[in-house]
């Protein structure tokens, strides 16, 4: 590296050292989180439902389904989380969401990686409303997908799938309820049909928590000709208490 270059990045880390993604303590490298927040990470993987992700006490098999999958099964191929929703994953979510540290769909993402479907073929993340992207000024689910592509080599599609219209939050409402209220709300553009016409898609998302919206989506996605659909995310809600 030129001497010069190397000292003025030398001085930028002195002056902008880089800090842990969840509560801004100085850190060893970006992305990367300080101990006490690292240990507040509860990284997910199997033995857990092949369905939703939900953490399983004991192995029960590859293809395990709990029972709530079981009874009602999901349109999708299966969900992924890198981690269980939790005062550390929620403040990397928030800060992203509606903090403006962009930086935070990164280190999202590098975490995210490792769950990605060896037959994944094209990245499509849930898009938001018109309103409330012109209001945020952007799609924390599209810099996710985004970066997932950069760093994991996987296409992705940023206007495959559309959200139609504006729905009412899902906090407290029932199975049956949060099916209602998504109704109709997403649509694949007819550009994007031969985009998913036979693809193995996945869907990226920041939060899955009841699994409502990742149904509603799958649903859009299978009907315009998607082989299937996995979803891939940050954190998955765990504990009813937290939706």
């Amino acid at each position: 590296m030129n001497p010069v270059a190397a000292l003025v990045r030398r001085s930028i880390a002195l002056a902008l050292p880089p800090r842990c993604p969840a509560c801004g303590q100085v850190s060893e490298a970006d992305h990367r989180f300080c101990a006490a927040c690292w240990a507040g990470l509860r990284f997910l993987g199997p033995p857990w439902c092949a369905a939703c992700a939900l953490p399983f006490d004991h192995d029960r098999g590859e293809d395990a389904w709990c029972a709530a999958c079981l009874d009602t099964p999901p349109a999708h191929a299966g969900a992924r989380a890198a981690v269980a929703y939790g005062p550390v994953p929620r403040d990397v979510a928030l800060k992203l969401k509606y903090g403006g540290r962009l930086a935070a769909a990164e280190t999202m993402a590098r975490l995210m990686l490792r769950l990605m479907p060896d037959d994944a073929e094209l990245l499509v993340p849930v898009p938001l409303h018109p309103r409330r992207l012109w209001s945020r000024g952007y799609n924390q689910a599209v810099l996710i997908a985004g970066t997932l592509s950069r760093i994991g080599g996987v296409p992705v599609s940023v206007d495959s799938l559309v959200r139609t219209r504006a729905t009412s939050p899902l906090r407290g409402l029932g199975r049956r309820a949060r099916a209602r209220t998504l109704a109709g709300a997403f649509a694949v553009p007819a550009h994007a049909k031969p985009r998913l016409k036979g693809r193995s898609i996945v869907l990226v998302d920041d939060v899955y928590t009841s699994g409502a919206t990742a149904e509603a989506c799958t649903r859009r996605l299978l009907g315009a000709g998607a082989r299937q659909v996995t979803v891939l995310c940050w954190a998955r809600v765990l504990d009813a208490a937290q939706d």
